[in-house]
């Protein structure tokens, strides 16, 4: 996915394509993790003797759960914000700083660059900005690849407001506990090695 993505020439659905992955990524990985909680909490109130699991096995695999479902979530949405940066450099609607200098037709969407107005009979979303974008190209952006500006003009989304239905909060939040996670993976080595630091310069043990 990370070659289509980074190709000098990408294919229309190749946006598609990535996001469709990456959602499936990120969906195995919320249900590992998710499941894992589950199982561990229910492991702490002994509910599973009642299926005559050993509890030391009953929290391995909630553990096990739990882990590889934060791990593979934290990389897959890594790869994806990637996979997005390139895809959008190639699309070249979107430029870093300011508006792009190539106009968009307000029929075309500009992260997959595919008809709006075909009778595919797929949802359109209109941000608060008035651009419109497919509902599975403007879902992948924003949640997969960890976007919260506009795919066009930069200007910020709300996700809350943009994204109203119930089956949508539990990917935001859990998006939001994949960041936290990587960032807390990311600086603990700093933060234990300025406490170290700092108790060795004040003669602590």
């Amino acid at each position: 996915m990370v070659y289509l993505a980074s190709k000098k020439r990408i294919s229309t659905t190749t946006p598609r394509r990535v996001y469709r992955w990456f959602l499936f990524i990120h969906t195995i990985s919320y249900i590992l993790g998710v499941g894992g909680y589950i199982l561990m909490m229910l492991t702490f109130f002994q509910v599973n003797l009642l299926f005559l699991l050993p509890t030391k096995v009953a929290m391995d695999i909630a553990m096990l759960a739990l882990f590889y479902g934060l791990y593979y979530g934290v990389i897959a949405r890594d790869f994806a914000e990637v996979c997005t940066n390139k895809m959008a450099a190639q699309i070249a609607y979107r430029v870093p700083h300011g508006m792009p200098v190539r106009r968009i037709d307000p029929s075309i969407c500009s992260i997959c660059t595919n008809d709006l107005t075909t009778d595919s009979g797929e949802k359109v979303h209109r941000l608060n900005c008035t651009h419109v974008f497919h509902d599975f190209c403007i879902r992948g952006w924003c949640i997969i690849g960890k976007k919260d500006t506009c795919p066009y003009c930069n200007e910020k989304v709300n996700l809350k407001q943009t994204f109203t239905n119930p089956w949508d909060k539990p990917h935001i939040l859990y998006g939001n506990l994949l960041d936290w996670v990587r960032y807390l993976v990311a600086w603990q080595p700093v933060i234990l090695g300025f406490v170290q630091l700092l108790n060795t310069a004040l003669g602590l043990q």
